[in-house]
């Protein structure tokens, strides 16, 4: 819909009869956005904070793991059997542990992450449209091939959301 909807409102703009000059583009990149605001930033450090102790938990497992593979590598041939056997369903235990917590952890930081960056999201919205109607925008967008210097309104919006 989204790549429908520019090449249509640009081919209105054109088709008017209006020269360019008549109307006001502006573009924003918001990756920048998402990268380079105060807000992401903020937020990317709460999100850390959040969640490094279940990372730091997942690192250790995964030593445990690499720890344990390294000994049946090194003393395997010269363990009892059973033993042997024994490590080797401890390994594939614990492997398969990590990949159930890495999945899960994934799963909850991306839920989070979603959360955390709608609030910036809809903040750098306002001020879009604050910008937008106080300079007089006809149009503003956010997802193009190229943008001049000219029309690209990021810096102005990054320095709006800090106020």
């Amino acid at each position: 819909m989204r790549k429908f909807v520019l090449p249509v409102l640009l081919g209105l703009l054109v088709t008017t009869g209006a020269s360019a000059n008549d109307y006001k583009l502006g573009f924003i990149n918001t990756q920048r956005v998402f990268q380079d605001s105060q807000m992401a930033k903020a937020v990317n450090k709460k999100l850390e904070l959040e969640f490094s102790k279940q990372e730091q938990d997942i690192q250790k497992s995964v030593k445990q793991a690499r720890d344990l593979q390294s000994y049946l590598e090194k003393e395997g041939l010269t363990l009892p059997e059973a033993e042997r056997t024994k490590k080797e369903r401890e390994l594939a235990t614990l492997s398969r542990e990590i990949q159930r917590t890495q999945r899960v952890f994934r799963e909850d930081l991306n839920r989070r992450q979603n959360e955390e960056f709608a609030s910036v999201h809809d903040r750098a919205r306002k001020v879009i449209r604050e910008i937008a109607e106080k300079e007089k925008f006809d149009l503003i967008v956010e997802t193009t091939v190229y943008a001049s210097s000219r029309v690209d309104i990021t810096e102005r919006v990054l320095k709006a959301l800090e106020r």
